[in-house]
């Protein structure tokens, strides 16, 4: 089984650029009928008071959430020609450069920003976490140094800064510093999944009580059931593993690992062949092109006795991914037996 990727470089940089997406599509419609009216309303103000950076501003933030860069800037720009003391519209514009995949010119608003308020935080902040992005690691350090010295239950920078001493390899530094950001912030929910994941690489009961700490804050994140399940299938607490399996493929269903890992946990340790069978079934319906979940039904039919079935999904399998070898051993047992 593999570890799911965190992917927290993509988190960092939403996290830096402000930009995120709605969850749903029920969520998706709501935020973009109160996106619209935001629109609608920031127009009219600046209809009506023209010359107000504030508003700009705003209507620049509003257009990057939308990933509209051209627009944002447009109108970032104008709010610096305004006035061109204020470090917020500095930071956005950082954030602006980032998305469009420009990071000198990120860096280059950000210390910008920071000149203008040295003490600002979130200046300091996205600074760290654009040359964590950037491997400056020393850089990094610096700014969270400085930030830690301005608010030391800044949880983000904490948190931040684990995340390069884990890039560096420093473990157990980067625990104390994650333990610092829960206990800055103890519905921190990206904090207790970095944890629980460290945890999990160890097999240490840790793991577990990060992980349901996670899930208080978000009870249906799919990343944090994953693990915790993987936790509880690597250290053979297989009923357990399997109702955390069942409640992610119940929230998403189409996901396909949920239900093929409980087909795995069936056929190779609980050895019940006729419910791996059907996970692995359930498995093949979310992704027809799920090779090893065919396979795996094939072994469990081979298993079971029913040694057609268990030609047929090895041969399935094999249409799927060509010279699959583990299909072409089992099919090489299927014709041993015949004869």
């Amino acid at each position: 089984m593999k570890r799911v990727e965190s992917g927290f470089l993509i988190i960092l940089l939403l996290a830096l650029s402000g930009c995120g997406g709605a969850g749903g599509k029920k969520q998706a419609a709501v935020a973009g009928d109160t996106t619209r009216v935001r629109l609608e309303n920031l127009n009219r103000q600046i209809a009506g008071d023209a010359a107000n950076p504030q508003l700009y501003n705003l209507r620049a933030k509003y257009y990057l959430g939308d990933h509209q860069t051209d627009l944002a800037l447009k109108d970032i720009n104008k709010a610096i020609t305004y006035d061109a003391k204020n470090p917020d519209y500095y930071i956005t514009l950082s954030d602006i450069y980032l998305l469009m995949g420009q990071p000198a010119n990120c860096r280059e608003n950000l210390v910008k920003a920071i000149s203008l308020d040295p003490k600002g935080q979130e200046g300091l902040l996205k600074m760290a976490k654009l040359l964590l992005i950037m491997k400056d690691y020393k850089g990094c350090y610096e700014n969270i140094r400085q930030l830690l010295l301005i608010d030391k239950n800044n949880y983000q920078g904490y948190y931040t800064r684990a995340l390069a001493l884990l890039e560096q390899g420093d473990t157990n530094r980067a625990i104390a510093d994650l333990m610092q950001a829960v206990d800055k912030n103890q519905d921190y929910f990206d904090g207790y999944v970095e944890l629980g994941e460290l945890y999990a690489l160890h097999k240490d009961p840790k793991t577990v009580s990060y992980l349901k700490n996670a899930l208080k804050v978000r009870p249906q994140n799919k990343e944090a059931l994953y693990t915790l399940g993987m936790y509880y299938q690597e250290s053979g607490q297989y009923i357990s593993a399997m109702e955390v399996y069942q409640t992610l493929a119940n929230i998403d269903t189409t996901l396909r690992t949920a239900p093929y890992n409980m087909g795995y946990i069936c056929l190779v340790y609980l050895k019940d062949f006729q419910r791996a069978i059907g996970f692995f079934t359930e498995a093949v319906k979310r992704d027809p092109a799920y090779f090893e979940a065919f396979f795996n039904r094939g072994y469990a039919y081979e298993l079971a006795g029913d040694c057609q079935k268990a030609n047929d999904d090895y041969k399935r399998s094999l249409k799927i991914k060509v010279n699959y070898e583990k299909a072409i051993n089992g099919l090489n047992r299927l014709d041993k037996l015949r004869k």
